[in-house]
């Protein structure tokens, strides 16, 4: 899961060696921590938040059919 929002992020930002995305575990959830260039926040987030939510709603598909949790957080 964690390579999935990497390699999507990698994609849309200018910046992609600034891109790092870490896994940790929070009771039954995985969060993944995104961090991005801060001039690259703007491509990630997406207007009205429309990206971030395209990005969690694959992340979300991936882990249901896992069994799973999994929560994406975007780090500045």
């Amino acid at each position: 899961m964690k390579q999935l929002v990497e390699t999507i992020a990698k994609a849309l930002v200018d910046d992609p060696t600034q891109v790092k995305a870490t896994e940790e575990m929070e009771e039954d959830t995985t969060v993944i921590k995104l961090t991005v260039a801060k001039e690259d926040m703007g491509r990630i987030i997406g207007k009205e938040g429309r990206t971030a939510k395209a990005i969690r709603t694959l992340l979300n598909a991936v882990s249901t059919k896992d069994n799973k949790k999994a929560v994406l957080k975007i780090v500045e």
